[in-house]
């Protein structure tokens, strides 16, 4: 099984390119799975500034395949071009993969570099997608790696100390801007119910801020506020909070957006200034609100831009820690990649013994001389396969199990199989049974 992933993101082209890319992002990696044979595994990590897919192909040769597959979905999902979504994407495979999605994962890949929130993100794209039945069992590892990796680049580095997010950064803009910094006076009204707005409400309550309505176009903001304070919204009440509000920040993405009209309209007799924070790839803010009197836009490019910058030294440690994790990653999915093998020679070498104790008990029966040979024969088969098993994992070291492979094929005539589906159990190598047979 081949790892590989198609990425977009801000530092590649521009958000709005990126948001209609992620059109239709929830379904991608169940669509892609039933469409194609060459696609065995997919997990969707689709966040404010990024859009990628992890994949996993059954072979190197199939992941021109398995990209193609992807491209042709995200197009019709998002009714771009094949060619401009083939051009948005990047294609990752072998160590890239690992070592890009651990960056990732710790926030150095991040428009606010250290930032927090991305470490969530990853665990909650792996839970999706166990959930819904696309994560195979390599993407499974590769993301569980990309967390624990996340985890110690915060507990060894300054970066995790410094606690920052792109919301922390957004707010702190926020206060820049404004007539007064006092948060428990200001009046905010939060568009959305997601991993973001709950992270914006705990940053909000931790600057004192208390008059907070949230509005959801589900109608989730009542069973979200329920749990973390706040008054709810619906469409009936939400012009009135908006005209009041001193900060209005968008974090849902969803298919309705307040337009610079419409905000106008609500807004006519306000004599206050309003920030207006868009955090949704997808605009919850029409960005000619940003041209309107008394009104602010802060978007993504410029939480970007005001991002501090991190100490040299911080960053240095931090990219070790995720060098480090992403090379032990792929020795240990090298070593792994052998197991079939493994279990194919001691598969046929047992079942030479076998073959030989049957021939042995016909000519002798259930003797002590059998038991001898027997005992005799297991002894030899222990030592035989020891030499052969340590060269495996030598030899998958270095990147070489294909020669294993083919070696066992040329002298055994042994055809290793790979597990059908990547979403099966990992090959159940009984390593104690090498040293016990």
């Amino acid at each position: 099984m081949v790892l590989f992933s198609l990425v977009a993101t801000h530092a590649d082209i521009d958000l709005e390119t990126v948001a209609h890319l992620s059109n239709g992002a929830s379904g991608i990696a169940t669509s892609a799975l039933s469409g194609s044979p060459a696609v065995t595994g997919a997990i969707v990590l689709a966040t404010c500034n990024r859009y990628e897919i992890y994949g996993e192909a059954p072979h190197a040769d199939d992941v021109e395949a398995a990209r193609a597959a992807l491209v042709s979905e995200i197009s019709g999902l998002s009714g771009l071009s094949e060619q401009l979504v083939s051009r948005s994407f990047s294609t990752r495979t072998g160590p890239e993969v690992s070592q890009h999605l651990f960056a990732v994962s710790a926030g150095l890949d991040s428009a606010v570099v250290g930032e927090r929130e991305i470490a969530g993100q990853v665990r909650r794209a792996l839970i999706t997608a166990q959930h819904e039945g696309t994560a195979s069992s390599g993407l499974v590892r590769l993301f569980q790696a990309a967390s624990k990796t996340a985890k110690d680049v915060g507990a060894q580095t300054a970066l995790g100390s410094r606690g920052l997010s792109i919301v922390s950064v957004a707010l702190d803009l926020a206060t820049d801007l404004s007539e007064s910094p006092d948060w428990s006076a200001k009046k905010v009204v939060v568009f959305g119910t997601g991993a973001y707005a709950g992270a914006t409400m705990a940053l909000l309550r931790e600057r004192g801020c208390t008059d907070i309505s949230v509005f959801s176009s589900s109608g989730r903001a009542e069973a979200f506020v329920a749990t973390r304070g706040g008054t709810s919204l619906d469409s009936g009440s939400l012009p009135v909070a908006v005209a009041a509000a001193d900060v209005m920040i968008g974090c849902s993405g969803s298919d309705t957006r307040v337009e610079a009209g419409e905000l106008a309209e609500i807004r006519v007799d306000s004599v206050q200034p309003l920030i207006a924070i868009d955090l949704a790839l997808t605009h919850d803010f029409d960005p000619e609100v940003g041209q309107l009197d008394g009104v602010e836009l802060l978007t993504l490019e410029s939480v970007r831009l005001a991002a501090p910058q991190e100490q040299a030294e911080s960053l240095t440690q931090a990219s070790g820690i995720v060098s480090g994790a992403a090379q032990a990653f792929e020795q240990e999915r090298e070593a792994r990649s052998v197991d079939s093998a493994i279990v194919a020679l001691r598969r046929h070498t047992m079942n030479v013994l076998d073959a030989e104790m049957e021939r042995v008990r016909a000519r002798h029966g259930c003797t002590a001389a059998a038991e001898e040979v027997e005992f005799a024969l297991r002894r030899m088969v222990k030592q035989l396969l020891h030499v052969p098993t340590v060269r495996a994992r030598e030899l998958a070291a270095n990147g070489q199990q294909d020669d294993y492979v083919s070696a066992l094929e040329t002298l055994y005539g042994i055809t290793v199989e790979q597990p059908a589906t990547a979403a099966q159990a990992e090959c159940p190598v009984d390593h104690l049974g090498f040293e016990t047979a």
